[in-house]
């Protein structure tokens, strides 16, 4: 009995736990050593890009950080799941770990859900060189700059969307639900940012492109005044 037990439990920490993964692999890094790179790696790319922007004012070097921190989790680590999806359950290279650990949050990475490799794809090819040329187009004070601010929040924003509402309408069935570190820190968390921020960015490119157009409104009606 205790020898059928032990043969039908699950070989993965992912859920739900009846999930066939049996090219499965356990990670040989612990969580500590997955977040400290991940973290660690994004706060060098916030304070070179923030030493670099010290002619903007807070918030838009705020901003302009965040591009820049986009730019590394999207055509990185985005764009390692974007390549190598169908092997990262079975593979050791430490991306592919970090992808593995995160899929305790959320296994429809460590399964290769069609909607998740779409979505990774479209955001690691797209909205990465999006990332960077932003930071370029602020730092150089490029006229497109808020334009550019505005398309590329709006995709995340979608994306971000898409990914929470379509886990939703699936009962939340790919983490253990209310768990602290898996589900409200990898799963919420880790994603709501992509909400907040890019409706934040959203907001502020909807002023400074209104406020562009109203002066060029002003401009065209006292050139045809004074004709």
């Amino acid at each position: 009995m205790m020898e059928s037990a032990s043969a039908s439990a699950p070989l993965h920490p992912y859920w739900p736990r009846h999930l066939l993964i049996p090219t499965y692999v356990a990670n040989d890094r612990s969580m500590a050593e997955i977040l400290a790179f991940l973290f660690t790696v994004s706060a060098v790319f916030m304070l070179v890009t923030w030493l670099i922007t010290r002619e903007l004012r807070t918030l838009r070097r705020l901003a302009v950080c965040w591009f820049a921190v986009c730019g590394f989790i999207h055509s990185v680590i985005e764009g390692w799941f974007s390549l190598y999806y169908d092997v990262i359950p079975g593979d050791q290279s430490f991306l592919s770990q970090l992808w593995k650990e995160y899929s305790k949050g959320d296994s429809r990475y460590v399964i290769a859900d069609n909607f998740t490799v779409c979505m990774e794809t479209v955001t690691a090819w797209l909205w990465g060189p999006f990332s960077f040329w932003a930071v370029f187009a602020f730092l150089t004070n490029k006229p497109y700059r808020f334009v550019l601010q505005l398309i590329l929040s709006l995709g995340q924003l979608y994306g971000a969307v898409l990914y929470f509402f379509i886990e939703h309408r699936e009962g939340y069935a790919h983490s253990e639900l209310g768990h602290p570190i898996y589900f409200w820190f990898y799963f919420v968390f880790l994603n709501v940012l992509w909400i907040i921020i890019p409706l934040v960015l959203i907001m502020d490119a909807w002023r400074q492109l209104s406020a562009a157009q109203t002066h060029s409104d002003g401009r065209k009606s006292h050139r045809s005044k004074k004709k």
